[in-house]
């Protein structure tokens, strides 16, 4: 009877101190991550020399500076955010210096911020985020976006085959920040249900295009067309105060939520790690599109083994297969020699894609 008691004794004094354990470590969790600053970069397009579209007489790049000052003000209000801008004066920026500030700043988030233009009446709000190829609409924003990029004094050099009046060119193949974009999907899908649904704007919906300024960041970025300087209603309300600090308070109230997000996220993530060991995997992704190509080596200049996966309406093919992050360093660096510039690193968890500096940690 006394060997029972003291056996039950022990297993709730364990229970109770895992218990602690869990408690205190969620606590800390917590602790840690709500003391974090988030660094936010704040790009207002355009600027200097480049002025930008100028419809009705409106410059993109003077309106697109105070929207993006006021966004700036109202989120470094906040103890946990840090607020970068790429410009915070009328001077002229190089597209890849603008994605250069935010890299080297660690920052968490990137939103550039412009004002469209059209030869019809066309107007509302719209968001983008780095893409593959978009409709014949969305083609014509990006390359009036990235025609920035003949304004720079070495963009010869710095774009090798770039043009910007070149479908090819412009849509690409690059899929380095794949691995952002259920980020950038996410905090771009918050902008514009705000513009939608909060301002009442029209509804321009969030796209996927090839942006230079979004191709040059590493982290979660979005593109915001504020709306349309060509429209005479729409360029006076994005010209007015009311309106900037409208636009502008919309993208903050977005960031706040995506923030407070990260955090449950980060904490509930942190917390999991501590208790389970998960199944990493590591793959190459090297090519994604439209098209259903049979995983045969003559297809893939020779590498064998190929996965293709279906996610919506394109296939994504990945190479190579592994849980040991130096080994697939190694195939990364084999389908390179191979001729696949644009491949990068994917990561799996439980057959779920995760960030590559998520798995690494977790092993």
């Amino acid at each position: 009877m006394q060997l029972q008691q003291t056996h039950k004794f022990k297993t709730k004094a364990n229970f109770f101190f895992v218990f602690l354990c869990i408690f205190f470590f969620s606590m800390h969790s917590s602790s840690i991550f709500s003391q974090k600053k988030y660094v936010i970069v704040i790009d207002a397009g355009h600027g200097g020399k480049d002025p930008g579209n100028l419809g009705n007489g409106y410059k993109e790049k003077n309106i697109a500076l105070k929207v993006a000052l006021n966004v700036g003000k109202k989120l470094a209000k906040k103890k946990d955010i840090k607020v970068i801008y790429t410009r915070n004066k009328d001077v002229f920026i190089e597209l890849w210096k603008r994605g250069d500030i935010a890299n080297h700043a660690k920052a968490d988030l990137f939103v550039s911020i412009h004002c469209d233009s059209h030869n019809t009446n066309a107007y509302g709000a719209g968001t983008f985020v780095l893409g593959l190829r978009g409709n014949k609409k969305n083609l014509e924003i990006a390359k009036r976006e990235n025609a920035s990029i003949l304004k720079e004094d070495n963009y010869a050099d710095r774009y090798v085959g770039f043009d910007s009046n070149s479908a090819e060119s412009v849509i690409g193949l690059s899929l380095l920040q794949e691995e952002n974009l259920d980020r950038s999907l996410a905090i771009a899908s918050l902008i514009q249900n705000n513009f939608a649904f909060k301002l009442k704007r029209e509804d321009r919906k969030v796209k996927q295009d090839n942006f230079q300024v979004l191709r040059e960041t590493i982290m979660p970025s979005v593109l915001v067309e504020l709306g349309f300087l060509t429209n005479k209603k729409e360029g006076r309300f994005l010209n007015s105060k009311k309106g900037q600090a409208q636009m502008a308070g919309s993208i903050v109230d977005a960031i706040e939520n995506y923030i407070s997000n990260l955090k449950l996220n980060t904490v509930v993530d942190t917390v999991t790690k501590q208790s389970v060991v998960d199944a990493i995997e590591y793959k190459i992704q090297i090519a994604s599109g439209k098209n259903k190509l049979a995983t045969k080596s003559y297809n893939f200049k020779g590498l064998k083994d190929i996965e293709r996966v279906k996610v919506s309406a394109f296939y994504k093919y990945y190479y190579g297969g592994t849980s040991n992050y130096e080994e697939i360093k190694k195939s990364l660096k084999k389908a390179k020699t191979k001729g696949y510039r644009s491949a990068f690193i994917v990561a799996f968890k439980n057959g779920d894609k995760i960030s590559v500096s998520d798995a690494v940690k977790m092993q």
